[in-house]
Order: C-alpha cells, then structure tokens, then sequence
C-alpha cells in the first residue's frame, strides 16, 4: 500500500489541496484527508513536497520509437532494445500510456527511414505487441498511422486489427498540395530534407504523388468498420476542409488530428470530434510546417488533446507554459494529455484521472525555483517504478 501526500491532487474535477492517495495493489483505493494518513500505519508513504499529483501522461500520437530504432538512415537497432530503452525515456517524461504511432507509407521519399520499410513495420507491430506479455516499465499500444496510397499493404493492416495489434488507427494522405503540404514550397523543403535532391527530381515526386491510386472510400469504410468492430478508435489526419470532416465522420472517426486551419479545429470540435494539437507545437511557438499554432487553437477552445509528436518531453513542459504564458486554466491542460486522450482512445473506465476504482498510474511533478518541472515520482499499475532525486552538490 502507498499514500501520497502533501502535494495538490489532480482530478476530475479540479486540483485539491489538503487530500492524499491511497493505492492498494494497482487501484486507486481512496482519496482522503490528509490527517487521516495516521489511521495507515503500515502503508508507504511518497511525499509530493507541495507538489502535483497528476494522473500519467497518455500519449496517442508519437513517432518517437521510429528515432530510437533507426537512429540513422544506415542504422536499425534491435527492436527488442529499442523498446526497452524508449520506455526508460517515456516514463522519465510522466508517459505512462504510449501508442507507438507507426507509419504504413507505400515506398517513396518518406521510405529513407529503414523503419518504415513494410517489413520492419511488422517485426515493430509484432515487438509491441510483445511487449503484453514481458516484463515492461509502460503500457504500450500501437497507433496504425496509414497512408491511403498504399494499397498493397491494406490486407496487411487488416490482419493486424483481427490479431488484436492494433489499438488506434488513423487515414492518412500526404499527396502535396493538401493537407499537411497543402504550401508545396513546405513539401519541397520536407523532401530536401529528407534527401539530397535537386528542384527537377522533386518536381518528378511532386507529380508521381499527385497521380497516384488511392484506396476508395467504400475501402476506408470497410477497413474502418472492422477497426471500429474490434473497439478501435478511428482518426483522420491534417485535416484541411470542413468538407472532409463531413466525409471523415461518415465512416466513423471519432478523432481529428493536427487539423490544419483554426476554421477546421472549430468545426471539429462543434461536430464531436477530439481534436488533436501537437506539445511540441506549443514549445516552438508554432507548426514546424507553418500550419495551426496549437497554442491559438487551444486559445479558441477547440483543441482539447496534446500528443508529444516526436519530442516526449514536450507534454510535460506543454502544461505549464500553456499555463503561465498563454494563461490557460493548469486544471484544463492537465486534462489535456490524461483524461481527454483516455476517452478519444476508450480506455477512460481504467485510466485517465485520479478517480476511486482507477488503475493508479499516478506522477508527482515538483517545481525548480525557477519555474522547472521535476519529475519525481511515477507510478504503472500501482507499481512504483522511479523515483528521481534532484540535488545541488
């Protein structure tokens, strides 16, 4: 049994003060006063020091593993290793809840990545999946991130859904002059960046990929269906048109990643949908592809879900600054990246919140004179897996 205390509890419905947790075996047992810790004489006691006591960060949308297996162009690490040491990272950043958020991409420019070779992609899925059954430090998922292009791995994703590998499952279409490269000056820097290629072989890639085939709508349906059939949330990505939010809902999507104009986010939040806004996005004052500032749309009220995108420490630092810069209520940010994510992902019955009943995956964040967050403590399951002691000397 352990009792954390001394710190200011977030819940639900607001951060309290003068309560304390009590966790039995992986439950959250109780929320109680902090003078009745006494009545406990034989439980573990964790010390907040004034500090948050957060629900763990559930991270739905990150490429993080993708850097950490293949941390070069030349270079694939063991996936098994991969994992393991990503996992020492994610939690060290308050991420209790990972979905890995591979990419099924058809064979092009964005292939440079060995990661993203269909055959690595499954031996990823498979080493995910995996990890259920071993000894692990976070609760891992997987996020099918699939490029409506590729056509010939449609089966191949269908497979994993039936297997029960695949936990959230978003459309995907890069094709320039929309979406995310809807600005195809953004698109050819991208590709530049991924290659070394003159103007004259991106204008060929700009064409190939404008005409290319895609999956039909009927297709996406069905493939959305038995996502949906087994549970599984169902999101759109880049969202750039109102009209596609229309389309998008029609097959069952529940979530609106990244949408790129603050018209769009409105719209999506007026329709029901999550929406997703990247942390990182919030840390550099805007998009990295010169799109919808998260910060603005959070402004608006219609982002309501952070993801650290391909910087895990992005969510923690997200919190306060969107707190102490931007003046955004701290209770509402950090239901941005606990409780909101659980339910666009279904698992809010089990985790999420500090509530009674709960798994309890719980964090104690301290703060540096300066402002700094300290992570101190995290909790999986009810099981204590780090403490960490900030010092001067």
């Amino acid at each position: 049994m352990y009792i954390i205390h001394n710190g200011k509890v977030i819940t639900e419905e607001g951060i309290i003060e003068g309560k304390a947790v009590v966790v039995v075996g992986e439950i959250i047992e109780s929320i109680i006063p902090e003078a009745n810790i006494i009545n406990y004489p034989n439980a573990e006691l964790i010390d907040a020091k004034g500090g948050y006591i957060s629900p763990g960060f559930i991270d739905i949308h990150s490429d993080y593993i993708e850097t950490v297996a293949s941390p070069r162009p030349t270079s694939m690490m063991d996936f098994n290793i991969s994992l393991r040491e990503a996992e020492k990272i994610l939690i060290s950043h308050g991420i209790t809840t990972m979905f890995h958020s591979l990419s099924f991409y058809k064979e092009d420019v964005f292939t440079h990545k060995p990661m993203r070779n269909p055959k690595n992609i499954q031996r990823m899925v498979d080493a995910i999946d995996a990890t259920h059954h071993e000894l692990h430090l976070i609760r891992h998922r997987l996020h099918a991130r699939f490029e409506i292009d590729n056509i010939d791995e449609v089966d191949s994703l269908v497979q994993n859904i039936e297997d029960g590998k695949v936990h959230l499952l978003s459309f995907m279409d890069h094709t320039p002059g929309q979406g995310q490269y809807r600005n195809l000056e953004v698109y050819r820097e991208t590709l530049k960046g991924y290659r070394n290629i003159s103007d004259d072989d991106v204008n060929v890639l700009i064409a190939e990929r404008q005409s290319t085939e895609f999956l039909t709508i009927e297709k996406i349906k069905e493939v959305a269906d038995i996502a949906l059939s087994k549970g599984i949330a169902v999101a759109s990505h880049d969202d750039d048109d109102i009209k596609k939010l229309e389309l998008v809902r029609s097959f069952g999507t529940t979530i609106s990643e990244f949408p790129i104009t603050l018209e769009v986010a409105k719209k999506a939040k007026e329709i029901g949908l999550h929406t997703i806004a990247g942390a990182p996005n919030v840390l550099l004052g805007g998009s990295h592809s010169g799109n919808l500032s998260a910060a603005e749309a959070i402004a608006h009220d219609c982002v309501d879900i952070l993801c650290s995108d391909y910087y895990p420490a992005a969510l923690l630092h997200a919190i306060f600054d969107l707190h102490e810069k931007y003046g955004n209520d701290l209770h509402k940010m950090f239901m941005m990246v606990t409780l909101n994510p659980a339910k666009a992902v279904r698992m809010d019955e089990e985790l999420g919140s500090i509530k009674v009943g709960k798994k309890a995956d719980i964090l104690v964040i301290e703060r540096m004179e300066d402002g700094y967050p300290m992570l101190t403590a995290t909790m999986v399951n009810g099981v204590l897996i780090t403490t960490t002691n900030y010092r001067i000397k």
